[in-house]
């Protein structure tokens, strides 16, 4: 009988062709009450294919490690996952942009991040960075790594405690595939932009410019010129009657993290 290969919470099995999803089940995790076929939950039975990705859980249950693995990237895409994990991205900067664009580029199983960044959590830092109360005072760096840990323990984050220069980024960023620029302020953003564009060429650059204030949703776009990708509204800047506000540092922080899955994984499997 011809035999076909399916992976099942991460393991890859061989069956016969003609196997059921509910056969699959019934055999590896009885007890599971969320079945995920290719990256969508189902509730249905159907015939399993070569290549097909198939995730049984068990809500509340805590999982092995390879299993939690497979769970926490279950509603991907198939063939996501593999791609993701072997790609390197680095963030310039830990605050509000790059903080979470960390944690979403940890959430979606990036294998590799690399940190860097000078500062401290400071109060003034909890409306809108990924932080707490109980880091205040910690080096940003340090923080947000035990965050990441916490958000998925499968990634692996190189951490920089240091000012970027254009001496050092070269260095730093070097194994990156991605770059993500995730400052404050202006000239630092175009100090990193001449250093990549002209020390780092072809390197992917995603910068952030314009989300200050609340509203305008639609008003943050992505903007390509090259390997440089800028997303914001391109116009609003931080001063004095209007500061950065959660939201809408969320929204541009995460325009940049959904390019740099882009970057990585192309169109083909959006």
């Amino acid at each position: 009988m011809a035999e076909m290969t399916v992976r099942v919470n991460e393991r890859l099995v061989t069956l016969n062709a003609g196997t059921r999803l509910r056969e699959i089940a019934a055999r590896v995790k009885p007890d599971a009450d969320l079945v995920i076929y290719n990256g969508h939950p189902v509730d249905d039975d159907r015939l399993l294919a070569d290549g097909d990705t198939v995730v049984l859980i068990r809500r509340g249950e805590q999982p092995d490690p390879e299993e939690l693995e497979a769970a926490m990237v279950a509603r991907h895409t198939p063939g996501v996952h593999a791609r993701l994990r072997r790609a390197c991205v680095g963030i310039a900067g830990c605050g509000g942009l790059g903080s979470t664009v960390a944690l979403s580029l940890a959430r979606v199983g990036v294998g590799r991040l690399i940190l860097a960044d000078f500062d401290v959590v400071e109060p003034s830092n909890l409306n809108r960075q990924q932080y707490f109360v109980d880091q205040i005072g910690q080096y940003k760096v340090e923080a947000l790594c035990a965050t990441l840990a916490r958000a998925n323990p499968f990634v692996q984050v190189e951490s920089h405690r240091l000012t970027l220069t254009p001496e050092n980024i070269p260095a730093v960023f070097a194994p990156a595939d991605v770059i993500v620029e995730a400052f404050d302020r202006a000239e630092m953003k175009v100090m990193i932009i001449e250093t990549v564009m002209s020390q780092m060429p072809g390197r992917p650059l995603v910068v952030g410019s314009g989300m200050a204030g609340y509203g305008r949703n639609n008003a943050i776009q992505t903007v390509q010129e090259g390997n440089l990708y800028i997303c914001g509204d391109g116009v609003s800047e931080a001063r004095p009657g209007r500061g950065l506000m959660a939201p809408r540092v969320g929204i541009a922080a995460n325009h940049q993290a959904n390019q740099v899955l882009e970057i990585l994984l192309g169109e083909d499997l959006r």
